[in-house]
């Protein structure tokens, strides 16, 4: 029994936004979530070195996220919205501890 057409069809832009959102943008959080954690947490060496597992298991979720929404482009500006939420997070941790 063959697929029905009116779900195969999508345009290439949305495509292209889900799949860039999904790797690049899902890496961007995920360097930025641990990155941030380092500055916050008082073992910043032990969370950098569990960062190896955990980079890995969140990064592929944050891959699948852009499919479940119909646009790519809402994907892309979640995330970037998150990423500017994370990057303050990290600026105002370096602020108050410049020498890790």
């Amino acid at each position: 029994m063959p697929a029905n057409k009116k779900y195969l069809t999508t345009n290439s832009w949305q495509k292209f936004a889900k799949i860039t959102a999904g790797i690049i943008g899902g890496y961007i959080i995920t360097a930025l979530f641990h990155l941030s954690l380092a500055l916050w947490l008082p073992n910043h060496k032990e969370v950098l070195i569990t960062s190896i597992y955990t980079v890995f298991i969140i990064w592929g979720v944050l891959l699948i996220i852009p499919y479940l929404f119909k646009n790519g482009w809402k994907v892309w500006a979640l995330y970037l919205l998150i990423s500017v939420l994370l990057y303050t997070i990290y600026f105002y941790g370096k602020q108050q501890n410049p020498f890790i």
